[in-house]
């Protein structure tokens, strides 16, 4: 746990010589929320300023643009995950690897992996770890019921997507196929899957020297269990304070069983830095399925990460540079 490593800090000297770009949406932005992006703007700002204040040699930058032609930087520190395309995900650290410019975070295709949530599904079986039944709904391929795994309540979201953006729920055949069709509108591969009951844990995993450390577990506490949370919610664009809350978990019945499970998933993405596991538990029924894996997922202080690492009595501060140090410490640049 968290609790027993110490906090890793980057050398003096490595800050004076590495020119690290720091590249997110919302790297510029002056403060408060976003018209559309809500709190992903904070945090983004937060990020920044942390690392400002760290006294890195630092270069911003806030468009793709930025990466078309090789910068004059030793490192970069990507957050423009959500470029409005499928699959944007891959185009930094493909940016990146086509200059051979190290980066925080895992490789191309380990970010595709984990975007994948079909792909992610597919690994989870391939090790026992519990997941709900689902069907893949590509564009462009049939669209047929009988793949679909039907129960009362379904949910269908983009395959690739964060934060539970273009996510919907039907009650029969008829609006599970509309909901395809219209995430298929808008450019994106659909999943589909039953509603699962239950309440959300988050399970924050950063790596020190070169060993992944699972963090204080997080759980989004459900005042009804059958509550489907929106993207207008989880980026505080609308009002959700009565629907559920961010708690610490520590059910000491389930918390060893989520670990040993978190653990088997951790060994597919290996090296990514840092990466939130995502399970659903459903205690009334003594169940628990994994989601989705979220590599390069939010830092931000009021999220999941910094509620964990404050639990664990880090600042935040102490996680994005413990983050940052091990990624540098990785490529081989706290050497000079």
């Amino acid at each position: 746990m968290l609790q027993s490593v110490r906090p890793l800090t980057i050398p003096e000297e490595a800050k004076r010589r590495l020119k690290i770009m720091f590249i997110a949406k919302h790297a510029k932005w002056p403060g408060g929320l976003h018209p559309e992006d809500g709190n992903h703007a904070l945090y983004h700002v937060e990020v920044r300023e942390i690392l400002q204040g760290l006294g890195l040699n630092l270069v911003l930058a806030d468009r793709y643009e930025a990466l078309f032609e090789k910068p004059d930087v030793d490192f970069v520190f990507p957050l423009l995950n959500r470029g409005g395309f499928l699959n944007s995900e891959m185009m930094l650290p493909l940016l990146c690897t086509r200059h051979g410019i190290p980066f925080l975070g895992a490789s191309p295709i380990l970010r595709g992996l984990s975007d994948d949530k079909h792909l992610t599904k597919l690994e989870a079986v391939a090790r026992g770890v519990p997941t709900s039944p689902w069907a893949i709904y590509r564009r462009g391929a049939p669209v047929r019921e009988a793949d679909a795994p039907m129960a009362e309540r379904m949910v269908i979201k983009p395959n690739a997507s964060s934060a539970s953006w273009g996510v919907m729920d039907a009650f029969d055949w008829a609006g599970v196929e509309r909901a395809i069709a219209e995430i298929h509108n808008m450019g994106h591969d659909a999943i589909v899957e039953p509603f699962l009951n239950g309440s959300d844990v988050e399970v924050p995993v950063i790596t020190v020297d070169g060993e992944p450390v699972v963090m204080p577990m997080m759980l989004f506490e459900q005042a009804d269990p059958s509550h489907l949370r929106t993207y207008y919610e989880k980026r505080d664009l609308v009002d959700r304070a009565q629907k559920y809350q961010l708690v610490e978990f520590t059910n000491g019945e389930w918390q060893p069983k989520i670990d040993e499970l978190t653990r088997k998933m951790v060994e597919v993405f290996r090296p990514f830095d840092y990466g939130r596991y995502e399970f659903r538990l459903d205690q009334e029924t003594g169940e628990v399925r994994m989601l989705e894996v979220n590599l390069n997922c939010n830092l931000w202080s009021e999220k999941v990460y910094g509620r964990s690492a404050k639990a664990a009595g880090w600042t935040q501060e102490q996680l994005i540079e413990t983050i940052l140090c091990e990624s540098l410490r990785r490529h081989g640049l706290l050497e000079g």
